[in-house]
């Protein structure tokens, strides 16, 4: 197996809620050229982690994965305020993981193909809300009672630690989550403590400038692995939008390996720390 993206989707719909037709993200033909580009720089599998509410497009996803030669892996859970499902607010908590949980052991939406990770489940801005609570309290027994991972969302980077307290205080271990958009807090400090509680730290936000210079991801990353901190990192780039697509003006898939992993070998990370990071990293996750 060759590297994997751990953070992407591949058809998305946000786009009522934030008004936006470019939160439609459906170009078919461009994501397949851009994915065999992927292939030729050693991309084999895509996490892509829209999940219910989300949008999610199995056989739209199947028809990508069939078209690209890219492996998809496919994900359950439910996003977070206010992209949740209706049916989200009239169950509990149990019924809510095992929905989770029938995603991964029978299928999703009857189609066959079963989810193999959690997430991306996250929290807002200002915190965890009571009905992202329950969400991550959801995501939790499902992690437990599957094995599987769980991924999350953090808005601007933030409540990653809260995250992990609430699923170590469920009894689900740190380091079978991934704390997702860590990059976006620009924090060292918050880094390393992420990292010293045993979670896998998601940098998965490459290249979009109008958060954070890409220099400061690649200090703070480089840092990270200068400290042996390796088997807990994770890279991707989260495209959401049409404007990301490379044909549409936007920095595409490949971003990360023309522009971004070129700044980290300025600071001295090496070609086999790369490899630990894209490659051994999600292979261990995804078993």
């Amino acid at each position: 197996m060759g590297y994997t993206l751990m953070h992407e989707h591949i058809y998305l719909d946000l786009s009522k809620v934030k008004n936006s037709d470019d939160c439609l993200l459906n170009s078919f033909e461009l994501m397949v050229e851009e994915f065999k580009q992927l292939k030729t720089l050693g991309v084999e599998r895509i996490v892509d982690v829209t999940n219910i509410g989300m949008g999610r497009n199995i056989p739209y996803v199947e028809q990508v994965q069939l078209q690209s030669g890219i492996e998809i892996v496919s994900a359950t859970g439910c996003y977070k305020a206010p992209f949740l499902p209706d049916w989200f607010y009239q169950q509990t908590i149990e019924q809510i993981a095992q929905r989770f949980i029938d995603e991964i052991e029978r299928g999703i939406e009857n189609n066959g193909r079963k989810a193999h990770i959690i997430g991306e489940v996250g929290s807002g801005f200002e915190g965890i809300n009571p009905d992202e609570h329950r969400l991550l309290q959801a995501a939790a027994i499902a992690a437990i009672e599957t094995g599987k991972f769980v991924t999350t969302h953090t808005s601007l980077g933030r409540f990653g630690e809260e995250q992990l307290d609430l699923f170590v205080q469920m009894g689900l271990n740190s380091d079978r989550v991934i704390i997702g958009h860590t990059d976006l807090a620009g924090d060292r400090d918050y880094l390393f403590r992420l990292l010293d509680r045993g979670a896998y730290v998601e940098f998965d936000t490459i290249g979009k400038l109008n958060y954070q210079p890409d220099e400061l991801r690649a200090d703070l990353f480089s840092q990270a692995i200068k400290c042996g901190y390796q088997s807990q990192l994770l890279l991707s780039l989260d495209i959401t939008r049409k404007s990301h697509l490379r044909a549409n003006g936007g920095i595409g898939y490949a971003y990360l390996f023309e522009q971004f992993i070129p700044l980290l070998f300025e600071r001295g990370v090496t070609e086999a720390d790369i490899e630990i990071i894209l490659q051994h990293n999600p292979n261990r996750i995804l078993q």
